[in-house]
């Protein structure tokens, strides 16, 4: 079974309008709400390409319960550990750019972490686990460590996409797949990625602390997919940008998608790549016939 954990999920709230003042009272044209978070976004994804999959972390309150009846409204499944402390609340407003506020999440207790931490230790070695997102503040920056140590102890395969130098670091731990983009990866090793190939030789160091498989996501100019042995380069995907969130989640989706169903590296590439275009030119997560169409474009080069 695939897992997407989502420590730190949400209502995102989207507020549509015509021009931002600030100080000012304004008024929304329109009004939208999703449940949100990058777990929630790869269960989407997946629910799309016909698997199904199982959300964790952390859910409380009113806005937990949305959410959790949102999920079910889609079809997807899930398995969140209860708390007291409401779910939180993210602001967007979509004018002729786009604002977001993020809330920091709730507060957790010991006993919740307790019961979480107690669920992750049952999963099985047939099991997959995405890990994506940000960490509430109450767990502390150093909570996803516990969780991927508690993984590699009990032989359970994993995907890491998070931020900063802590990707780093938990790459020791062994992950599956971990997806930096470009700026991640500038920052991590503190220089400026200005080649094909500090890319690949920063991949590598990544490689190197234990990660099995590296995605860096490059924006316009593609994509690249390294490992200890081969190196891919993707071409960018024509098309209409309508909404950058969730593509890269979409693309972890669709590498792990392809990767548990047996295809080869390369066409599991090819489908996170064709994922992450599809939602990059769809309103919300894509749909598959949208990335089976892509699919048919993708075009990836050996790098040497």
């Amino acid at each position: 079974m695939i897992y997407t954990l989502t420590l730190n999920p949400s209502i995102d709230y989207v507020l549509k309008i015509d021009q931002f003042s600030d100080g000012e009272t304004l008024r929304s044209n329109a009004e939208e709400k999703y449940p949100g978070g990058k777990g929630i976004m790869v269960s989407k994804l997946l629910k799309n390409l016909g698997e199904n999959s199982i959300n964790i972390g952390f859910l409380g309150g009113f806005t937990g319960d949305f959410i959790r009846k949102k999920l079910n409204e889609l079809g997807i499944e899930e398995d969140f550990t209860r708390i007291e402390d409401d779910s939180r609340i993210n602001v967007k407003l979509k004018y002729e750019t786009e604002t977001e506020i993020n809330a920091q999440g709730p507060q957790i207790k010991e006993e919740e972490i307790e019961e979480f931490l107690n669920y992750l230790d049952q999963l099985q070695e047939d099991d997959f686990v995405i890990i994506s997102g940000s960490i509430p503040k109450s767990l502390g920056d150093d909570f996803y460590r516990f969780i991927v140590n508690l993984l590699e102890m009990d032989n359970v395969r994993f995907a890491l996409d998070t931020s900063g130098k802590k990707l780093y670091k938990l790459s020791s731990y062994k992950p599956f797949l971990v997806k930096p983009n470009k700026d991640e990866l500038s920052e991590i090793f503190e220089d400026k990625i200005d080649s094909d190939e500090k890319i690949v030789k920063y991949a590598r160091k990544l490689i190197d602390q234990g990660a099995e498989n590296v995605i860096v996501s490059l924006g316009k100019d593609g994509s690249m997919f390294i490992d200890s042995n081969i190196v891919y380069k993707a071409r960018p995907i024509e098309g209409k940008l309508i909404n950058s969130v969730g593509s890269g989640d979409s693309m972890v989706a669709g590498y792990i998608f392809g990767y548990m169903k047996g295809f080869s590296k390369l066409d599991s590439y090819k489908l996170a790549v064709s994922c992450g275009s599809a939602t990059a030119f769809s309103p919300d997560i894509a749909e598959k016939k949208l990335i089976d169409d892509i699919f048919k474009k993708v075009d990836v080069e050996e790098w040497k």
